[in-house]
């Protein structure tokens, strides 16, 4: 704005001065001679200026010169006589004049053109800035309004972040500890290379304990790595299509290294014969298999094999009963007290599921529901040998919502259905006897889980999903307790 305003105030002053300099300097060039300037009536109302001709028959006469209300300057001339020569040299200086003065006329047009135009310039710019000035003030009343919304976005996200800075300072811990084993396996390396080199240079016995106490240490640290909080399910592994809707199928977690056996059950009731490969290769590629019969029909699809036998629930009673495949007999039968059986207090889909048997990495469990607890999940921890209650926890999930269920490091995961889109929704803690709800997603590939158990050893879900044997790997969130080891 301030450029098209001063070319506005130079032409305002360029005019005053034309002006000023016409009506001082057109008498002498024309050869008028004037008399001392006298004002009318003190000679500030009209600033009228009184003009005498020497020879009034042979000059031009300005009687007058003024300025008007707007500042311009007014005057009065009387041409001569027609008569007088017009090859008379004032008349020739007045034709030059007067073409100046034609020409500083159009300049002064040109002048008020461009003034007009750089105004009318300014006025648009001036509306421009007006309005952008509006739009600033709109947008700074949606910042504010988007930064109070940005504000509680941060502050709810910092509130979930909280929790986990002390987290954070204990994974620091962790990874001294961590950079502590490494230093010292470097060290006893260096140092069990220098002794192949130099023999007698240490002392054998010292360094033959630090190697076992080192390997102590590690092997607690590693224990500890294989308890965690659950954090992410990979998406379905289809091992194998075979069996009916509805079955289950199980390695043992406890069996000696190299066993790799598959327990395979198919349906959920009216059925006594469980199935053994010999190893994954063999379920995955063929159907060769040994047949195991128990001496009762099972109930559900609750079954598990511990460390080389399979417990179960005896079809339509609340009786559970441990098969020793070595033996071929029941070793052990013990009822469940209180819990609902034969289709009572199943899970969604059905299929005589009361009581499901699951394994984790703190031994046997088993989940089922009572009438005491209003139907609602109960959780009891079982000895392996004698199926007595160590300790029971009672929930407030209902039995029939849930979809399927499974334990982890004591942690029990509970799915929010069977079919469509599923995913593990609540947990319950033993631990501090505490639930929370979670939001972890679980690929529903064949559209239909009639099982599913968590193995400890392998790390990994197993499901029986529409005909189809599935794996999903597990993540978990570790906490090494430093202090502990």
């Amino acid at each position: 704005m301030s450029v098209p305003l001063l070319k506005i105030g130079v032409v305002l002053s360029t005019m005053a001065m034309i002006t000023n300099w016409m009506s001082q300097t057109l008498p002498s060039l024309v050869g008028l001679n004037t008399t001392k300037l006298t004002a009318a009536q003190g000679g500030y109302p009209d600033r009228s200026i009184g003009v005498l001709p020497a020879n009034p028959e042979e000059s031009w006469q300005v009687y007058s010169s003024a300025q008007d209300s707007e500042g311009r300057c007014v005057c009065t001339v009387v041409a001569p006589q027609q008569t007088m020569c017009s090859r008379d040299a004032r008349t020739k200086q007045l034709r030059q004049l007067l073409e100046k003065v034609q020409n500083m006329t159009q300049s002064i047009q040109v002048l008020d053109q461009r003034t007009q135009r750089d105004l009318q310039y300014v006025v648009k710019m001036e509306d421009q800035l007006r309005g952008l000035e509006t739009k600033f003030r709109q947008v700074e009343e949606n910042h504010k309004q988007n930064i109070a919304k940005q504000y509680k976005a941060i502050k709810a996200k910092m509130a979930e972040l909280r929790p986990l800075i002390p987290v954070l300072e204990e994974y620091k811990a962790d990874a001294r500890l961590v950079q502590q084993f490494k230093e010292e396996v470097q060290n006893l390396t260096s140092s069990l290379s220098l002794l192949q080199q130099e023999m007698g240079a240490y002392d054998y016995d010292d360094l033959h304990s630090r190697v076992v106490s080192l390997e102590e240490r590690l092997r607690a640290c590693m224990q500890k790595l294989a308890c965690g909080k659950l954090t992410g399910i990979s998406d379905a592994i289809t091992i194998k299509t075979s069996g009916s809707r509805f079955g289950s199928w199980m390695t043992d977690p406890l069996a000696p290294e190299g066993d790799t056996r598959v327990w395979y059950m198919d349906g959920y009731h009216n059925n006594r014969f469980v199935r053994e490969y010999k190893s994954m290769a063999d379920f995955m590629t063929s159907d060769n298999f040994t047949s195991h019969r128990l001496p009762h029909p099972w109930s559900g699809t609750g079954q598990v094999v511990y460390n080389g036998s399979i417990y179960f629930n005896k079809f339509q009673s609340n009786m559970i009963i441990k098969f020793d495949f070595r033996t071929s007999t029941i070793s052990k039968s013990q009822r469940l007290d209180n819990a609902g059986n034969s289709n009572t207090y199943h899970y969604a889909w059905g299929g005589h599921s009361d009581i499901d048997l699951m394994v984790d990495e703190g031994g046997l469990w088993a989940v089922y529901a009572t009438n005491q607890n209003a139907g609602n999940i109960v959780i009891s921890k079982l000895h392996p040998l004698t199926l007595h209650i160590i300790q029971s926890w009672t929930t407030n999930h209902p039995r029939r919502s849930a979809g399927e269920s499974f334990m982890i490091c004591g942690t029990l995961y509970v799915t929010n259905g069977y079919s469509g889109g599923t995913k593990v929704y609540y947990a319950y803690h033993t631990n501090s006897s505490t639930y929370e709800y979670i939001d972890i997603v679980l690929q529903n590939k064949y559209s239909h889980i009639s099982m599913l158990d968590y193995n400890p050893r392998d790390r990994a879900l197993y499901a029986w999903n529409n005909g189809h044997q599935v794996l999903y790997n597990v993540t978990l969130f570790h906490v090494i307790r430093s202090e502990q080891l």
